[in-house]
C-alpha cells in the first residue's frame, strides 16, 4: 500500500496550538488535529501545507522547521506525516465548516487524536 504523504501544521500562540476537528464522513471524523492535509504530486511540503492552511482557514502561514515525522498504518490506509513549525499570520477562521480551537499545551492529552499523532502530543504537552 503506498503511503498517503499529508503535512500538518504546528502553530502555537500564547502556549496554545491550533487544532480542528475531522469532520463527519472523512477518515478519522470527531478526532482532533493539526491543519494541513494531502501533498499532491507536483508540490513541496511547504506548497501544500500553505494551499490547505489557505483553503481550510482562510490564513498565511510561513512554514518553519520540520518538528516531527511518523509513518503510521491504519486499516484503511499508510500515512506518512510530516509535522512542521508554523507562524500564522493574521486570524484563521474555519471555512469548510470544521470546528476549530486554541487549546493549551497541558489539555492537549485531554483531546482525541488520530494514532498517528500521539508521540507528538506528548512531546508538544511536556
Amino acid at each position: 500500500m503506498t503511503p498517503v504523504v499529508v503535512v500538518a501544521a504546528v502553530i502555537e500562540r500564547d502556549g496554545s496550538y491550533l487544532l480542528t476537528l475531522r469532520p463527519d464522513g472523512t477518515h478519522l471524523a470527531g478526532l482532533w488535529e493539526f491543519p494541513g492535509g494531502k501533498v499532491h504530486e507536483s508540490e513541496t511540503h511547504a506548497e501544500a501545507l500553505r494551499r490547505e492552511i489557505f483553503e481550510e482557514l482562510d490564513a498565511v502561514v510561513r512554514v518553519g522547521e520540520l518538528v516531527h515525522t511518523v509513518t503510521h498504518v491504519y486499516m484503511e490506509r499508510t500515512v506518512e506525516l510530516f509535522f512542521y513549525k508554523c507562524d500564522l499570520d493574521g486570524e484563521a477562521k474555519p471555512m469548510m465548516g470544521q470546528e476549530m480551537r486554541w487549546v493549551a499545551k497541558d489539555e492537549l492529552s485531554t483531546l482525541p487524536f488520530p494514532e498517528a499523532d500521539l508521540a507528538l502530543i506528548t512531546t508538544l504537552a511536556r
